[in-house]
This record gives structure tokens, C-alpha cells and sequence, in this order.
């Protein structure tokens, strides 16, 4: 890893940024002379920067369209972490919330439009509610967190919830709209009666409350690392290394957790970038995962990082 030297660029999820940065930070000792910058652009835009060869590799918490821009046969998925999706909430007087997926689903959609409604009474039994309106906010741009959490409330809320999943899709008129998982939090901190849905560890840099979410199995839980980690063990694995946590059965599984991935060249043009791509990403995948639970992202399960790893190894 000491003697790699050179420089790569990437783009792409914001959901991921705060450990590939961190991970960056570490190279500075682990090989001085090797630069690596990652820009947090989020998934749509940095799908569209690696197929048009801006990049060297791309970040990704969705899988890949053909509206996306990148052609097919030009990329290799390689999974590197998983988090929770937390929906966080600034509401006074309330520090303890839960919320069913149907409830949440009417939420988002402006079903339900007051902090005090029976929807959110009825999960949230004991608990004094104000009259507070509700403000949602969502990302702006082509956002893989948007997607995994549409595709939760797919899943979970079934026919109740209406908007479909994908990077983007058509919130209702009178929500807030903000650019990256940073920028959602940043609405939600500025509102009384704010909820929105950003990753782990923004939320927490942010210091905003989290929804206890009711599970596959019927228990309400709260976004922790465990939680990630037991929807991990549950999620179906496809050939090509995408899977999916979301909604997994499991006591004590945090339903909207959520996967991301790196995009790379099967080949480069340069057997250089190559060899920094491939330096990088096994440094990610392994000495790097140490610094993942420090910055509130979950590990791939032993047998996943192997895959990975062997993915990896096809890319010449």
C-alpha cells in the first residue's frame, strides 16, 4: 500500500461521504504519496460523472439504469458498507416517537398533516402529542438515500404508499426540498414539526431525534449499528454483489437500512489507474473497515467482504 502513488478521482453518494473521507484521511499515513479525492455529489450525479468518464470510480447507493447514463458492461458493483436510514423529527416537548411504515408512507405523501393526528397517537400510546403541523423535507437532487427509503415504503407500506421508489420522485408540492443528506437535516433542525429521512451518521453530527420504525416483525426500533447489522445477515444476495436489507424479517432488524456500493471499470484504459483503483478499494474494504463504526456505518458480514474482494480482483 506505501509504495501506491498517483491520484484518483470519484463522485457520487452523499449517504457514504463521512467514511470515505475519513478513509481518505487515514491514506495520508498509509501511503503518502496517493490522492484520492471523493466528491459527495449524490448517486444520480455521480452515475452520470462515471459513465461519462469524469471519474475514476463512482459512489452509488442505487443500482444502475439505463436512463442513469452508464452503459451496460462498463462497470463492476462493489459493495462497501451499510447504515441506517434514520427518519429524524424536531418536535418539542416529544423526545420518544414511533412510527408504523403506513403512517410514515401518509406522512410523506401530506396525508397527514399535524403532529397530533390518530395515526400517529395510535403508535405512540402515552406519549402527548401538539398540534404541531408537520413539515417534510426530502432530498433535491438524485439521491440513492431517496431511493432505498422510497423502496422501504414500497415494500412495507404496500398499497398505502403512492409515489413509487427511484433517485427522485414527485413529493407533493408543500414539502422542503434539500440538496445532499446534509441538507435534509438542515431543514429538519430549522422547523418545528420537521421530519425528513437522512443517513446515520449526518443525523447524528446534526443531533437530531430518531424514529423508533415498526419492523418486519412487529417491533419498533430504533437506527443503531446492530440494527444494520441484523438486517444484513437477513438480505438476499444477487450475482453481480447488489442486495437488499430493507424491510428484512428479524426481531431486532432496522428496517430501512440501506446498502451503498462502489461502481469501478472491469478495464481501465491505464493499467496504473487500475492498479490505484484496485490499491484503494481493497485498503476500503479492509484496513479501512476499522474506521467504519466510528463514524456510525455497519461492516460487511465476513462472507460479503470476500466476494467483494473477488470482485475486485476481475478489474484489470
Amino acid at each position: 500500500m506505501a509504495a501506491l502513488s498517483g491520484e484518483l478521482k470519484a463522485s457520487g453518494a452523499s449517504f457514504p461521504n463521512t467514511y470515505y473521507q475519513e478513509v481518505i484521511l487515514s491514506l495520508k499515513d498509509a501511503a503518502p504519496n496517493f490522492k484520492v479525492t471523493y466528491n459527495s455529489v449524490g448517486s444520480g450525479t455521480g452515475k452520470k460523472e462515471f459513465g461519462s468518464g469524469l471519474v475514476d470510480f463512482a459512489g452509488t447507493d442505487s443500482t444502475v439504469k439505463d436512463t442513469d447514463g452508464v452503459p451496460a458492461g462498463s462497470y463492476l458493483y462493489i459493495p462497501t458498507v451499510a447504515a441506517p436510514i434514520t427518519v429524524s423529527y424536531n418536535l418539542k416537548g416529544v423526545d420518544k416517537l414511533q412510527l408504523s411504515p403506513v403512517t410514515l408512507a401518509k406522512i410523506f405523501q401530506r396525508e397527514i398533516k399535524t403532529w397530533n393526528a390518530p395515526e400517529i397517537a395510535a403508535d405512540n400510546p402515552g406519549v402527548t402529542l401538539p398540534a404541531t403541523a408537520i413539515s417534510v423535507a426530502h432530498r433535491s437532487d438524485g439521491s440513492g438515500t431517496t431511493n432505498n427509503f422510497t423502496k422501504y415504503l414500497v415494500a412495507a407500506a404496500g398499497a398505502a404508499w403512492k409515489l413509487g421508489s427511484g433517485d427522485t420522485v414527485a413529493w407533493p408540492a408543500d414539502t422542503q426540498a434539500g440538496a445532499k443528506n446534509t441538507g435534509v437535516a438542515q431543514l429538519i433542525k430549522a422547523a418545528d414539526g420537521g421530519i425528513g429521512y437522512v443517513d446515520l451518521s449526518d443525523a447524528k453530527d446534526s443531533g437530531l431525534p430518531f424514529v423508533a420504525i415498526k419492523n418486519k416483525d412487529g417491533q419498533f426500533v430504533l437506527p443503531t449499528l446492530d440494527g444494520a447489522t441484523a438486517a444484513l445477515a437477513g438480505a438476499e444476495l444477487k450475482d453481480d454483489l447488489t442486495f437488499n436489507p430493507l424491510n428484512a424479517a428479524g426481531a431486532t432488524s432496522y428496517p430501512i437500512t440501506a446498502p451503498t456500493y462502489l461502481l469501478v471499470k472491469p478495464k481501465y484504459d491505464d493499467p496504473k489507474k487500475a492498479e490505484l483503483v484496485k490499491g484503494f478499494v481493497k485498503y476500503l474494504l479492509t484496513d479501512g473497515a476499522a474506521i467504519a463504526a466510528e463514524v456510525n456505518y455497519a461492516v460487511l458480514p465476513a462472507d460479503l467482504q470476500a466476494k467483494a474482494l473477488a470482485q475486485l480482483d476481475k478489474v484489470s
